[in-house]
């Protein structure tokens, strides 16, 4: 059965892209086949991945407002993980959902016909809570939140967190709150384990392992369009490595390891 999972949070700049591109990396060096969905009309995931946004001539875009298959727009990447990629032209199918009945459920009945051709499919969703935030959640069967170890950075985690259960009340009743992802983790401080203590605590919100440290890494990553698992080996490509094993040994039934902000491990 194929795994879908939504990764979002309407912050920016809290690595929500760098983690579909690295999980999904990740998942392939596990045997898996993956599809990774670009739902950002920035096209940043599209980039990441070695696809230059502006020189494509089919797009999730099409794919949403149903003038194309969404097989038809899968393009291939060097990190062996399948793209639906996205043009800034997906700005205007937001407003155009907006004006057709079901317009949450577009991207899960676009992607149904390909679901037999992948074990996981992975959405980086826009940092907002729109229409198309609302497709990934409501076409997935699980939910990350990536969450950036600084001050102020759980801001808006509310609103997202009513955002999923509004999901899971009207549009998909069987969407799963997996729980939030640290991002730009330091170890060394105290700091990065009070935000996550904070946010563990006032929201009940589990924290998975391993936390994602921060690393010039990622940055050289994405300017070379490629993953950071691509690269030598690093500390941030190990993060994603044992994350991905911790996610495929949960969807296959064990218990999901998380991290206890208090202690550091």
């Amino acid at each position: 059965m194929t795994t879908v999972l939504a990764v979002a949070n309407q912050k920016g700049g809290v690595a929500k892209t760098t983690t579909v591109a690295s999980l999904g990396a990740a998942l392939v060096g596990l045997g898996q086949k993956v599809l990774v969905v670009d739902l950002d009309p920035q096209g940043c995931l599209t980039f990441s991945l070695g696809h230059n946004p502006d020189r494509l001539d089919a797009s999730v875009h099409e794919v949403l407002t149903g003038d194309l298959g969404a097989r038809e727009a899968v393009i291939d990447t060097e990190d062996g993980v399948a793209l639906l990629p996205a043009t800034i032209d997906l700005a205007g199918a937001e407003a155009l959902l907006l004006m057709r009945p079901g317009r949450e459920f577009a991207l899960k009945r676009a992607l149904a016909p390909l679901l037999d051709d992948y074990d996981t499919v992975i959405i980086d969703c826009p940092p907002s809570l729109g229409v198309l935030t609302l497709n990934g959640l409501t076409a997935a069967q699980s939910v990350l939140v990536p969450l950036q170890c600084e001050t102020l950075a759980h801001r808006g985690v509310g609103q997202l967190l009513r955002t999923v259960t509004e999901v899971q009340q009207i549009t998909n009743p069987d969407l799963v709150l997996l729980g939030a992802l640290p991002t730009l983790y330091d170890a060394r401080t105290t700091h990065s384990r009070d935000v996550l203590s904070d946010v563990s605590d006032r929201y009940n919100l589990p924290v998975l392992a391993p936390p994602i440290p921060r690393t010039v890494r990622f940055a050289e990553a994405t300017a070379s369009g490629a993953t950071v698992l691509a690269g030598r080996k690093n500390k941030g490509a190990q993060a994603y490595r044992d994350l991905a094993e911790n996610l495929a040994k949960h969807w296959a039934g064990s218990e999901l390891a998380t991290f206890s902000p208090g202690s550091g491990e």
